[in-house]
């Protein structure tokens, strides 16, 4: 697909083997959408029309977020001003196509816009619009090698453009409302062209590469709504699309593409959902997902909050545990996780509720930090007192995405470990797919890993997952094999699940969760993650903590004819091989915890203590293209005598 702009043709570049972000045209003759565009709400406020601003804020509104920041957050605010983004330096010259670094252009643009608002400072106008006078000189918004102009750095500079655009209008000289307004319109209707209807084109509405450029497209059609002729055909769309990005968003609040992407994603979904509501009326927060993020949030942090349970594509695994590598220093810049924790508030203040602001509290007492720290000042209800984390259940089950978490405690040093076996997409998605036949699925960042699990325990990583990969595998996580062969399509490109029957992948089921205090049971039946070819007829994993220190791990494990059975256990560091079946698993990042397994069944075994050796993602457009990287290493436990069935027993103590 070539995109011409401004005399220039890019051809779009080919996404990653099994993997095709954004839109896809499959050759059939339906036209999905149009009736969503002409139907649901996508004008602005009649109030608003030929007003500015207008898209998140009121001046009056901007008024009283001043004086708070003058006032009782005074402290708070001085210390963000000192942090500003457009104050750190001049952005990157042209073509700026480091990785997400015109992201982080869009950024400064848009905390620079709502500084100038709050402070009036001359030298932060000049700033931010040598920062968008930087994003006007880029040729191409994003990378001219990967989908130029239509991805995530078009999102986020369309978002910040707008944002700019509407908050600075009457601080901006004609001449300068006259070129943003240019840049806007052009880049706008780049991005709108991709997304359109037409005869037989469908969507992954439930994956980032879709809904974070249409929420910047989305936010500038407001912008410049009634200004740029086509900015209403931009909001019908982006409405349009958004009908189905909640529809098929979380049921249980899970994110099914890992915590590193909730952390990156869901921001641009409040962004959109705050824009809608201020800028046409319309309320949309109303999702089961958006109510129970929170437990997602406060389950996925490891104890002490410095770590996470990194299901699917999350970082490098035990480099960034090891705090060590360009992914480390981006998700904790200073040494601070840098979560995101700040949209909390935003949907705290919306549901009025005290659990929610409860989380986000304790994340910043955690020293977690934003990429968007200027929210906090209008999302952060200071009236809504926080529920203490203790009011929270140290576990839960997220029943549609069958990933179950528990922890002893709430505080640094508790024990905590979390089970998967679920579908990528949760269960809900079998039916709703029926029902949206535009609807994509793309599920890259979801790995082969039903009925594995991590643990954590005396401030380490235990045992676990591999991290980001750009073909994932299922020996990369404590599960099982088959012939020596994985779930889904793994290692054949960066999507395991990609032409996988889904019908299939739903049978994999969490069919027992038993939560205590001091114990929990839970168990999982996987053999759908498997290809019917393979013969596997049951795969039933138990994994029980009855007292403190110690993890019972019973699989059951029957297939048609005779086969070999492999189970791998993860180390972030070294693993030490006692004796055949008798091992010591050594985490990273200091300390003095270990991990002892023990093989207890079945009699006929061989073991090997092997390098984890995972590929790192590639370039985007080429993930599946990156290098080998050591991460850790597996132990790989394999049956000696082919057969239709075996029992395995690990006993693990901490």
């Amino acid at each position: 697909m070539a995109v011409l702009l401004a005399g220039f043709t890019f051809q779009l570049a080919a996404q990653g083997a099994g993997e095709y972000l954004g839109p896809k045209d499959t050759g059939g003759k339906r036209t999905y959408l149009l009736h969503e565009m002409a139907t649901l709400r996508s004008s602005v406020k009649p109030e608003f029309q030929g007003v500015h601003p207008r898209v998140y804020f009121t001046t009056q509104e901007l008024d009283a977020l001043s004086r708070k920041a003058h006032g009782p957050d005074a402290a708070w605010w001085a210390e963000q001003e000192k942090h500003l983004k457009v104050l750190q330096g001049p952005p990157p010259a042209p073509p700026a196509e480091k990785r997400r670094e015109q992201n982080d252009v869009a950024l400064a643009i848009a905390e620079g816009a709502f500084a100038y608002q709050m402070d009036h400072d001359p030298k932060v106008l000049a700033a931010t619009k040598q920062y968008m006078d930087a994003a006007l000189s880029y040729k191409v918004w994003g990378y001219s090698w990967s989908k130029p102009n239509v991805d995530l750095a078009a999102g986020h500079l369309l978002y910040a453009m707008g944002v700019a655009y509407d908050l600075l209008y009457h601080d901006l000289s004609g001449a300068d409302r006259d070129r943003y307004r240019a840049a806007i319109a052009e880049h706008g209707h780049l991005l709108y062209e991709y997304f359109a209807p037409k005869p037989g084109r469908v969507w992954a509405y439930s994956q980032n590469h879709t809904f974070i450029p249409i929420t910047g497209l989305a936010i500038a059609a407001y912008a410049v709504y009634g200004e740029v002729p086509e900015a209403a055909q931009w909001a019908a769309l982006s409405r349009a699309i958004y009908d189905r990005v909640l529809a098929t968003y979380s049921k249980d609040g899970y994110y099914y593409e890992g915590f590193e992407y909730w952390i990156f994603a869901t921001p641009w979904i409040i962004h959109y959902l705050d824009a809608q509501l201020h800028a046409t009326g319309e309320d949309l927060f109303n999702q089961p997902g958006l109510k129970e993020m929170y437990l997602y949030v406060a389950n996925s942090v490891t104890p002490g909050g410095e770590m996470m349970f990194d299901f699917g594509d999350v970082f490098e695994g035990s480099i960034t545990r090891a705090r060590r590598g360009e992914d480390y220093l981006r998700s904790h810049p200073g040494g601070h996780f840098e979560t995101n924790y700040n949209v909390l508030y935003d949907l705290a203040e919306h549901f009025h509720d005290a659990r929610i602001q409860g989380v986000a509290e304790y994340l910043r007492g955690m020293g977690h930090t934003s990429e968007e720290p200027w929210w906090t000042l209008a999302w952060r209800d200071d009236s809504l007192k926080a529920a203490p984390m203790s009011s929270l259940p140290t576990y839960h089950w997220f029943r549609d995405h069958d990933v179950a978490y528990w922890r002893s405690s709430w505080k640094s040093d508790a024990t905590a470990v979390a089970f998967k076996c679920g579908p990528a997409e949760g269960h809900a998605a079998e039916e709703l797919r029926k029902q949206l036949p535009d609807w994509r699925f793309e599920q890259g960042h979801v790995h082969p890993d039903v009925n594995s699990f991590i643990a954590w325990a005396h401030g380490a990583y235990l045992t676990g997952d591999s991290g980001y990969s750009g073909v994932p595998k299922t020996v990369d996580h404590n599960t099982l094999l088959i012939d020596g062969k994985g779930q889904g399509n793994d290692g054949k490109g960066h999507d395991a699940w990609a032409k996988y029957d889904y019908s299939r992948l739903n049978t994999v089921r969490i069919t027992k969760a038993q939560f205590s205090r001091d114990s929990f049971v839970l168990t999982g039946e996987g053999a759908g993650a498997y290809s019917a070819s393979l013969g596997l007829t049951r795969y039933e994993r138990t994994l029980s903590m009855s007292k403190s220190g110690m993890i019972d791990i019973r699989d059951a494990i029957s297939a048609d004819g005779d086969h070999t059975f492999t189970e791998a256990l993860h180390a972030d560091g070294s693993i030490d091989r006692l004796s055949p079946r008798s091992f010591v698993l050594h985490p990273v990042g200091g300390g003095s915890a270990t991990l002892r397994a023990e093989i207890v069944a079945p009699a006929d075994l061989s073991t090997a203590v092997e390098p984890n050796v995972v590929m790192g993602p590639g370039i985007p457009g080429s993930v599946d293209k990156g290098t080998q990287e050591q991460r850790g290493e597996f132990i790989r436990a394999t049956t000696t005598k082919p057969g239709a069935s075996a029992e395995f027993r690990w006993v693990l103590r901490f």
